[in-house]
């Protein structure tokens, strides 16, 4: 959530992000009406408070008609005092309702406008042309059923559409690039982590995927356990109510994670193969940090994202996401889209997004600094980045490393966890 000073000192601000989202920017102003009426019902309820403790101190020392007045006004204020206490929770509660409703500040330097008005920042590797080496390529699903790796008949049987088998050397690939994965991520003095795949309401709230996004969530009604579409839940969540010293700062964990995700208003869209499924795996980077050095992080975090396409030989370019396809925790995000040669077109990998201090106040995580000699605390910064949504990765690299026989040049990178492998062989013609 936001700061609600930020939001009672500038408001038209607050309106302009709502705008540049999309969405209600009478929120605002509901919201300011909601926060004017929690303050001015906590400074009755103290008022009244004050008199009834000043009242009690008069009645033992009062005798006669004088008690019996009093009393009569000590009920009546306690009676004032019980409706100021409810109508104080009230406007509480209505304020916190608006404000979870309400997306992070988009960063200024935001494109504005929907899915398809992001602006390109860098373009790395230049696709192969498949026409100049004498071959059509395939795409994934049939390079995948020729290796014996992708198997999405069964899938479908057992579990419905969307659903898949990696098998035989398509398992040893996903394994390779999660432990490729792990370890360039170790190198950079991230904290290996295997997260929780179930969380708690709070949790999921907390990290902004119970609102736009909540159409996406699996919810186990009743167990009252949601999945997590990216193991950046729960490592949001590893520090909830926690004060952290800024010296311990920053914290980086590389999570590893099973996710879940009902792609709700994706009919027809991505049917084919592995690149859009309710269940895969993937390893998400997540930063700790000073709120001053939040926009460092987030460019740290797109270095080592493009580090690790780099060192796959994927042809990917970065964009700049437009401020309608933002989410509504982050304030800025950048995607690394491959090249996808059966599309023709580049496809999102992986994303990156700096959400400021808009989780760690729904979290309650705070960092603890000195200052004028006297411990202040105060919310700390919280970053995301993907490193390795393995389907996706897996769809990029069989497509662009193909050879025309069908079999699948590994990139360098891979290879020790593949047993030493420079070539993926077909084994069904």
């Amino acid at each position: 959530m936001i700061d609600l000073r930020l939001l009672r000192e500038d408001p038209d601000r607050v309106r302009a992000s709502q705008r540049a989202r999309g969405e209600d920017v009478a929120l605002v102003d509901l919201l300011l009406s909601a926060d004017e009426r929690r303050r001015s019902s906590g400074l009755r309820f103290d008022e009244l408070r004050s008199e009834q403790k000043a009242l009690g101190k008069l009645i033992p020392k009062a005798s006669g008609d004088e008690k019996a007045e009093l009393l009569k006004k000590a009920g009546e204020l306690s009676a004032a005092v019980k409706a100021a206490n409810a109508a104080q929770d009230e406007a509480d509660e209505e304020t916190k309702r608006l404000l979870g409703q309400l997306g992070n500040l988009v960063h200024p330097d935001v494109p504005v406008g929907g899915e398809e008005d992001f602006v390109v920042l860098d373009t790395i590797g230049t696709p192969r042309d498949f026409a100049a080496e004498g071959f059509e390529p395939k795409d994934h699903l049939e390079l995948g059923e020729m290796l014996g790796a992708i198997d999405v008949e069964r899938g479908a049987k057992v579990s419905g559409s969307r659903f898949y088998y990696l098998t035989g050397v398509g398992a040893l690939l996903e394994l390779a690039l999660v432990n490729a994965a792990i370890a360039q991520a170790t190198e950079a003095g991230f904290i290996p982590m295997l997260t929780p795949a179930l969380v708690r309401p709070r949790a999921m709230e907390g990290t902004g995927f119970l609102g736009q996004a909540a159409e996406n969530v699996y919810h186990l009604e009743k167990d009252d356990y949601y999945l997590v579409g990216t193991s950046e839940v729960a490592l949001a969540g590893y520090h909830m109510d926690e004060i952290i010293d800024a010296d311990k700062l920053p914290l980086r964990y590389a999570g590893f994670s099973p996710c879940f995700r009902r792609e709700a208003g994706t009919y027809g869209k991505d049917t084919r193969g592995i690149f859009r499924v309710h269940q895969f795996d993937k390893v998400e980077m997540f930063s700790y940090v000073d709120p001053a050095d939040a926009e460092n992080e987030h460019q740290r975090l797109l270095e080592w994202e493009k580090q690790w396409l780099t060192g796959l030989g994927l042809p990917f370019q970065v964009i700049d996401v437009a401020t309608g396809d933002l989410g509504s925790s982050a304030s800025r995000k950048f995607d690394c889209e491959a090249w996808i040669p059966t599309q023709g077109k580049y496809r999102e990998l992986t994303s990156a997004s700096n959400c400021d201090s808009f989780q760690s106040r729904r979290l309650s995580i705070r960092m603890r600094d000195e200052s004028d000699g006297k411990k202040v605390t105060q919310p700390l910064a919280t970053l995301n980045g993907t490193l390795c949504a393995v389907p996706r990765t897996i769809v990029a690299l069989l497509e662009n490393h193909q050879q025309a026989d069908g079999s699948v040049w590994v990139p360098e990178v891979l290879r020790p966890y593949l047993g030493g492998r420079e070539i993926l062989e077909p084994i069904n013609k």
